[in-house]
């Protein structure tokens, strides 16, 4: 019951909030196991998620820090939600993670860690690469405009719904981390990710990865 009314309060915020527009709803995986990876804007990017799928076994990470603001807790534990520990190994949630996965779940990530304070993309870390190349799952890149907290808040203040696109990229997937050069490969998927959710991109968001040889791959025509 929890998780229905969650998931409906997000449904609804989304709506009063956003006029929102969702390009690419072909590419969602056929398979019923995949993860999610996406930019990181503002508080309302996680809420999305549940517009875009109608589903019970997502499976969102929720940073650590907001076990201690009131009413979070409850929310979290009504989406069976994991908390993640986003600075330091947190083998526990990375364990939940895979054995939800492998039961069928669906795993959101935002590869950044934490909301970008420009808009633009920041350094990804290395979790979501590995999370996914260890299932074995199909990895789903999304990229969103419009959601900056900043935004959202001048024109919630004018009674105004704000223009938010979420672009849905094609999957693809990371083979086994192998098991020398570890740290080499991971950080090529890290790449291969980030690069994927930039070049569904405007340019201004590209951040960190505007020059990376990979985008510029994505980019030539009839690449993605």
């Amino acid at each position: 019951m929890g998780n229905k009314f969650v998931r409906f309060l997000a449904r609804l915020i989304v709506r009063l909030v956003t006029r929102l527009k969702i390009i690419g709803l072909e590419n969602l995986p056929d398979s019923r196991s995949y993860a999610i990876v996406s930019n990181h804007l503002g508080r309302l990017d996680p809420a999305l998620v549940y517009v875009v799928l109608n589903r019970k076994d997502i499976i969102m990470l929720v940073a650590e820090k907001y076990r201690e603001i009131p009413l979070v807790p409850w929310f979290v534990r009504q989406i069976d939600g994991i908390f993640v520990d986003r600075f330091n190994a947190d083998f526990g949630a990375v364990r939940e993670s895979l054995r939800r996965l492998r039961k069928g779940g669906v795993l959101v990530l935002a590869p950044e860690g934490t909301r970008s304070r420009t808009g633009a993309l920041t350094r990804g870390w290395p979790g979501a690469g590995y999370l996914a190349a260890k299932a074995g799952v199909p990895i789903l890149p999304v990229a969103l405009v419009g959601t900056e907290d900043r935004s959202v808040a001048y024109n919630l203040r004018r009674l105004r719904r704000s223009p938010v696109i979420a672009c849905v990229g094609e999957s693809f997937i990371l083979p086994p981390v192998p098991a020398e050069m570890r740290e080499a490969a991971l950080q090529a998927y890290t790449d291969e990710i980030m690069c994927r959710i930039a070049a569904l991109l405007p340019s201004s968001y590209r951040g960190e990865y505007s020059d990376h040889p990979r985008l510029k791959e994505f980019l030539k025509p009839g690449n993605l």
